[in-house]
């Protein structure tokens, strides 16, 4: 069972104060009496050996002497000549104790006599007085100058005086244990707080929370000990910090190690694919040249245009390849700052104007005077010309763009739409991935690579922004949001 510091601490002092004072109670019970009466012993042969020199030099006021000791020490003198008949007592009842002496010398006295110490010069006994009930304690015999005396002492006030004692030490004792119980409960609990405080401390950075700190004002070790606590706790948190930081560095590494690998394994098999058909047209084309197979200058011109073409489309193809690498492995950081989404969408339009043209797209854009957005505005004029590309090649029908920019809450949407063919449903969560293509014929016949769209995600993911497509019965809308604040 566990028990409390301060608990512990209550409950050694208060026993040991309850044993002390139990301990000093029973002394006092067992021995006050007998110390008291061997105090009065000494007193009485004090006052026997100072009346003794009174007598021998004879002092003229032996009698007031001897009044001054009886009243100082509450003892009865009782002093006669030899032969009994010349009294000096200090009690009411001087004859009545010449006879009591008279009858210890002659040994006619009848009273329960108990001898304590016999001399040659005095008796020391303890006596009951039949007549009052009371016990004295007596020394009586004869001084050096032949008179006989008597001195005597009630007991009765000495137990009278042990029993008040012993009950003012209950009394006392019992105040001093009230108020030593209240002291030592408050004096615990300072000695104690800062000490619990500490207990919960370690707990909480047991428990790896380190955000308590000792804030105890003990003025002593204690608080060197929290002060060390908290240092130790500062300096747990930071390794633990340090700790976590590197192995999510590591799992990182890792990660990013092996999604390179399967990168580099999906790289590798998507380009060898794409530029398998490429490749094969550049070489017959150019075996059929060496071969002198086109006889004319037309189909010779031909025949280099479309080596040149090829080409083109693999440089195009590897340029955005390397890019979107770029995007997906972070080596391509991500510049934030303040610009006009409009005036960026304006320019963009602008410069496809010719391909607009040749398309016989009709473009409409839809948009406040200026709206301004955070982002990396050199790719987000990326991600637009993607969007535009895509519907330009995708148009058909009524040959319609619709380019739309509104403030959705804090963010702000721009859209690209499209007359023309919906996107399969199928394909809608694919269109993403790289070198996915939903009608490979279109997409040769106007040299698209499958990777646009795969940008425009990496770009839009390094925002930590949205980009999405939706369907509707006459088209295909491309859109992608940027915080507006």
């Amino acid at each position: 069972m566990k028990h409390s510091i301060r608990m512990q601490l209550l409950t050694t002092f208060i026993g040991m104060m309850i044993l002390t004072l139990a301990t000093v109670g029973m002394i006092n019970y067992l021995f006050l009496g007998r110390f008291y009466k061997h105090r009065k012993i000494r007193e009485i042969k004090d006052v026997y050996t100072t009346i003794n020199d009174l007598a021998i030099t004879e002092e003229d006021d032996f009698n007031t002497e001897i009044m001054q000791i009886s009243v100082q020490d509450n003892i009865e003198i009782l002093v006669t000549d030899s032969d009994f008949s010349e009294i000096n007592s200090t009690g009411k009842d001087a004859s009545e104790q010449a006879i009591r002496l008279f009858g210890y010398y002659t040994g006619f006295y009848r009273d329960k006599i108990d001898v304590i110490e016999e001399t040659d010069r005095y008796v020391l006994q303890k006596v009951s007085d039949k007549r009052i009930s009371t016990q004295y304690m007596e020394l009586w015999g004869q001084l050096d100058n032949g008179d006989w005396f008597l001195i005597r002492t009630p007991l009765e006030s000495i137990e009278k005086a042990v029993d008040i004692s012993n009950r003012f030490y209950i009394v006392v004792g019992t105040v001093i244990t009230l108020i030593a119980v209240l002291a030592i409960t408050i004096v615990s609990k300072r000695i104690t707080e800062p000490i619990v405080q500490l207990s919960d401390l370690s707990r909480k950075m047991a428990s790896l929370d380190f955000d308590a700190k000792y804030q105890g004002h003990a003025h002593n070790e204690i608080d060197e000990l929290g002060d060390n606590f908290n240092k130790m706790s500062l300096e747990l948190e930071r390794t633990i910090s340090e700790l976590k930081s590197a192995n999510v560095q590591l799992q990182k590494d890792v990660k990013k190690k092996e999604e390179i690998d399967e990168v580099r394994k999906e790289f590798l098999n998507n380009v060898s694919h794409e530029l398998k058909t490429p490749i094969a047209l550049i070489s017959g084309y150019a075996e059929g040249l060496k071969d002198n197979i086109a006889e004319d200058q037309e189909s010779r011109d031909f025949y280099c245009d479309v080596i040149i073409d090829e080409s083109a489309k693999m440089n195009s193809m590897v340029k955005k390849l390397l890019s979107l690498n770029r995007l997906e492995f972070g080596n391509d950081p991500t510049v934030m700052e303040r610009f006009d989404i409009v005036q960026l969408v304006r320019g963009v339009v602008q410069g496809m104007t010719l391909l607009i043209d040749e398309k016989e797209a009709a473009v409409t854009f839809s948009s406040e005077e200026s709206m301004y957005v955070w982002g990396d505005e050199f790719k987000i004029e990326e991600v637009v010309t993607n969007y535009m590309s895509n519907a330009l090649n995708h148009l058909d029908y009524e040959k319609k763009i619709d380019i739309r920019i509104t403030r959705v809450g804090n963010l702000v949407r721009t859209s690209v739409f499209n007359t023309g063919d919906p996107i399969p449903e199928s394909d809608i969560d694919k269109i993403w991935d790289k070198f996915y293509k939903v009608d490979k014929a279109r997409t040769r016949e106007y040299g698209g690579s499958g990777i646009g769209l795969s940008i425009v995600k990496a770009i839009m993911d390094a925002h930590n922004q949205e980009c999405g497509v939706k369907n509707y019965d006459n088209g295909v809308e491309f859109y992608f949001t940027l915080e507006g604040k």
